[in-house]
């Protein structure tokens, strides 16, 4: 099967990349390879590869600049999907397409279902309603959408990233704990995007590691599962505070918890505790040649 793969350089695409199936042809191009929102160059791209399925990762996904830089959060998260189901409408090819929990306002006291009515607090939830919409709208029968929550890697700079180079530095840490979700790894989420592709599973699916988080929980795991790994060599101070006191440019949900059963029930296996797969990252990196303690 030969597969087009979109932001292939951020750490989504890199992990299903390094998912993809044995005798999988894959074509991987990266944003400044091909930007999603240029149609010309999204129609050229399909007429050359020639792919029977689309994996969509690129997008725009610092939520607080979305809110300085709605016109490029829209172009990347709404006019590129619109585009790229087109192309894919005219081509014939399947569409996988990545969605966030952000689509969602966090008023609700349990998991919300792909058949949950949206609302988005900030632009960047908007943007990626934006591109939910014109991809069922565009390829409603031939298109995927996976909504995820909370997205880490080893590789990228990201929550988990961001957490390890502050407590190697001894920073004192100040981290929400009103803001509750599931952190969910991108090895995990790349194995469901490929599963899904596999089955053709039209429609919107929910995927995220299993059990619950506040950012301030995920903190305090980061920095007691570094020290089992020898990433650190003391846990770091995570204090916990409350949203009104830690300002950001972007309203967050409050619960973003998704209800992943239907995705579960269809794959045939159940999602890991976050917890864990966060150990075994940590394992991973700290394996790595660069690693160290106190890094």
């Amino acid at each position: 099967m030969i597969v087009l793969l979109t932001g292939a350089g951020g750490q989504l695409g890199r992990a299903v990349q390094a998912a993809a199936p044995a005798g999988t042809k894959l074509r991987a191009v990266t944003h400044a390879e091909l930007d999603i929102a240029d149609e010309p160059a999204v129609r050229s791209a399909l007429r050359t590869h020639g792919p029977e399925l689309v994996i969509n990762t690129a997008a725009f996904t610092r939520v607080d600049d979305a809110e300085t830089h709605p016109e490029d959060a829209m172009r990347a998260n709404g006019a590129g999907p619109a585009v790229l189901a087109a192309a894919c409408r005219d081509s014939r090819a399947w569409l996988v397409h990545v969605s966030s929990d952000y689509v969602f306002d966090g008023t609700q006291n349990q998991p919300y279902a792909p058949s949950a009515q949206p609302n988005p607090l900030g632009v960047y939830g908007r943007t990626k309603l934006a591109g939910e919409i014109a991809v069922k709208q565009v390829l409603a029968s031939a298109s995927t959408v996976v909504r995820s929550s909370w997205v880490y890697s080893a590789g990228h700079r990201n929550f988990l990233t961001t957490m390890l180079q502050r407590m190697g530095a001894g920073t004192e840490l100040r981290v929400v704990s009103d803001q509750i979700g599931a952190p969910t790894a991108t090895s995990g989420l790349a194995r469901v995007l490929w599963a899904l592709a596999e089955r053709r599973a039209a429609g919107i699916y929910h995927w995220c590691d299993s059990g619950v988080a506040s950012w301030y929980d995920f903190a305090v795991a980061i920095a007691e599962e570094a020290v089992a790994a020898r990433l650190l060599t003391a846990a770091a101070t995570v204090l916990p505070v409350a949203s009104a006191e830690y300002k950001v440019l972007a309203p967050r949900p409050r619960y973003s918890l998704l209800d992943k059963r239907d995705t579960e029930r269809l794959l045939g296996f159940s999602a890991p505790h976050w917890r864990a797969v966060l150990r075994q990252t940590l394992k991973q990196l700290a394996a790595q040649p660069a690693a160290g303690a106190g890094a």
